[in-house]
């Protein structure tokens, strides 16, 4: 039986605000209050569970469970996912680089470009819109620059957004937002532990200090909430540390780079634009160099084997004309545009792999 979504969340958390007892996935609440953890993966969280025992404990919850995030196990992507409560190929949001088809170009949907409109871009009413138009609130908590971005136009728009910089801060903000209000879904974003991963590796000392700290401050949460209130913790992807001796670099390699006219995607997951008539010959020169480290497959294939979920027709030239997939401790990059810090990092993801794909939804009720 498939595992849930990512998709599934917030759909499920205002399911849990309005029905008599709540959705398929949460029982019947007052107020919501999910918690996205970046980069904790269910696997990981799992291997380190000794640094975090409030959330160990929390896997004991009847409506706790595994869920799967979407592909490619990239931030963007889920959050797009879990603001819309749709998948990928519906979303739209289908890479970290990733095509706009009208001016053949690849921007970077974390980052953004501004001559996307992100309304245009994903069009369809976040989950956030609708429960507004319930009558009930929404309150958002991040970051200052998540603020009016166009990741957060595109996939979380909708409700007021308070900014908190620390996560004890946004623990604070959370609490109070939940005590005043009468009714409400709150959502908390929190990165460090992604960037730890990324930088130091997601097996080092300081991503399980982080997770101690990430532990502590979901207790205080929980703790502090009142009563007939549900805290959900998620996260959006897992992430696996690839030795540095384990990368191809395409600066090397110019015969892969033969009929290929834009790079996508990520290292793990790149997505390969080709020139008219070149796929075919693209994804065989790419399966015969890398093919025992990743699935290479064409756009085609990737559809029909459901990668992004059902594609919607004004999404599928966003899409790689080839696409590729990790499957060990392996990564692709291109040394001659990639930025060196890009380059430096330790802990990647983005492929279909079970540590990148499976994420934890803990609920605590009180």
């Amino acid at each position: 039986m498939a595992l849930p979504t990512l998709a599934d969340v917030l759909p499920s958390a205002a399911l849990s605000l309005s029905a008599k007892k709540g959705g398929r996935l949460l029982p019947k609440a007052r107020t919501v209050v999910v918690l996205l953890v970046d980069g904790l993966g269910d696997q990981l969280l799992a291997a380190s569970s000794g640094h975090a025992p409030f959330l160990r404990r929390l896997r004991e919850h009847t409506h706790s469970r595994t869920l799967t995030s979407g592909f490619p196990s990239t931030t963007a992507t889920s959050l797009g996912m879990l603001g819309t409560g749709l998948l990928p190929g519906a979303h739209g949001l289908v890479g970290l680089e990733v095509l706009d088809p009208d001016r053949d170009r690849v921007f970077n949907e974390l980052m953004w470009d501004p001559e996307v409109d992100p309304r245009r871009w994903q069009p369809a009413p976040t989950v956030f819109e609708q429960v507004v138009a319930t009558g009930r609130d929404v309150f958002r908590i991040g970051p200052a620059f998540f603020d009016g971005s166009g990741l957060t136009e595109a996939v979380q728009r909708g409700g007021q957004f308070i900014a908190a910089r620390s996560l004890e801060e946004r623990v604070d903000v959370a609490i109070a937002a939940a005590r005043r209000s009468q009714g409400a879904l709150i959502y908390v974003y929190w990165g460090d532990l992604d960037k730890i991963g990324h930088e130091q590796g997601c097996r080092s000392w300081n991503w399980t200090g982080e997770l101690e700290r990430i532990d502590a401050c979901a207790q205080q949460l929980a703790a502090g909430l009142p009563g007939n209130c549900l805290m959900v913790v998620t996260a959006d992807h897992g992430m696996v540390d690839v030795p540095f001796e384990n990368r191809l670099d395409l600066a090397n390699e110019p015969e892969m780079l033969t009929g290929v006219r834009h790079l996508g995607g990520e290292p793990r997951s790149l997505q390969l634009y080709c020139e008219n008539g070149a796929a075919d010959d693209v994804a065989a020169a790419w399966h015969a160099r890398v093919g025992g480290d990743m699935v290479v497959v064409t756009r085609e294939q990737a559809v029909a084997e459901n990668w992004f979920g059902p594609v919607s027709p004004h999404v599928l030239p966003r899409i790689g004309d080839v696409v590729t997939a990790a499957t060990g401790p392996v990564a692709v990059v291109d040394s001659r545009t990639a930025r060196p810090q890009v380059l430096r990092l330790l802990g990647l993801h983005g492929s279909r792999t079970s540590v990148e794909t499976e994420i934890p939804m803990l609920v605590h009720q009180s």
